[in-house]
C-alpha cells in the first residue's frame, strides 16, 4: 500500500510538472540541473575523503616503523591518495635542499613553514567543490521559492481574465507553482547535510596533518642525532 501511495505521488508530481507553465518549468529545470551536479561532487567526495582517511592510516603506520626519512620517501608511493604523503613530500624536499647545501638541517622554521604550505595544499586540494554544495545548499529554495512566487502569480492572473471566483480554476495552477519550491528543497537538504560532513571529515583531516608534521619534525631530528 505505502509503494502504491509513493508511486501515485511520483505519477502526480509527474503531472503537474508537465501541465505548469513555462517559468516554473525552467525553474525546475535549473534545480535538477543542480541536484545533478550536487549528486556528482556527494558522490566523489565521498569516495575521495574515504579514500584519503584509509590510505592516511595505513600510510602512518609506514611512517611510525621507519627509522629514515629516505626509506618513509620510498614507502610513499604506494600511499598517493594520502594527504599526509603530499605533507611528506614537502617536508622532505626541504630538508633535501638543506642537506644538500649544507650537510644539515640549518633553517628549521622553514622546514616548519614548508610543511605547513603543504598542509595548506592539501586542505585545498580536500576542498575543491566543496563551494558548490555551498551555493547549492543555500540558493536552491529561494529559486525554488521564485519559481513558485511566479506560478502563483500567473495562477491568479488566468483566474482574473477567466472571471472564475471558484477555487477549483486556480487550485491546480497553485499546486503545479509548489512543485518548484519542493524541487528547490530536494535539491538544497542533500547538498547541506553533506556540505557539512565533508566539513568535518576535512577538519579532521587537517588536524591529523598538524600532529603529522611534529611527528616529521621529531624523526627529521632523531635522523640528524644519528
Amino acid at each position: 500500500m505505502v509503494l502504491g501511495r509513493v508511486t501515485a505521488l511520483q505519477v502526480n508530481l509527474w503531472e503537474l510538472a508537465r501541465s505548469s507553465d513555462i517559468i516554473p518549468n525552467v525553474v525546475m529545470g535549473i534545480l535538477a540541473v543542480f541536484s545533478l551536479i550536487s549528486w556528482t561532487v556527494i558522490f566523489s567526495k565521498w569516495m575521495m575523503l574515504r579514500g584519503a582517511q584509509r590510505s592516511n592510516r595505513l600510510f602512518l603506520r609506514a611512517f611510525r616503523k621507519a627509522t629514515r626519512l629516505d626509506a618513509v620517501a620510498a614507502a610513499s608511493e604506494q600511499y598517493r591518495a594520502s594527504p599526509l604523503v603530499g605533507v611528506f613530500d614537502f617536508g622532505y624536499s626541504e630538508v633535501c635542499r638543506q642537506i644538500a647545501a649544507r650537510s644539515k638541517i640549518t633553517n628549521q622554521v622553514a622546514l616548519e613553514r614548508t610543511l605547513q604550505l603543504g598542509i595548506s595544499e592539501e586542505v585545498s586540494r580536500l576542498e575543491r567543490n566543496m563551494n558548490w554544495l555551498a551555493t547549492i545548499g543555500s540558493v536552491s529554495p529561494f529559486i525554488g521559492l521564485f519559481g513558485t512566487v511566479l506560478g502563483i502569480i500567473d495562477a491568479f492572473n488566468g483566474l482574473g481574465v477567466s472571471g472564475s471566483t471558484s477555487l477549483r480554476a486556480v487550485g491546480p495552477g497553485i499546486a503545479s507553482a509548489l512543485i518548484a519550491t519542493a524541487f528547490g528543497l530536494f535539491a538544497a537538504i542533500p547538498a547541506y547535510i553533506f556540505y557539512n560532513v565533508f566539513s568535518n571529515r576535512i577538519r579532521e583531516i587537517g588536524a591529523r596533518m598538524e600532529d603529522f608534521s611534529l611527528e616529521f619534525l621529531n624523526l627529521t631530528e632523531r635522523n640528524l642525532e644519528e
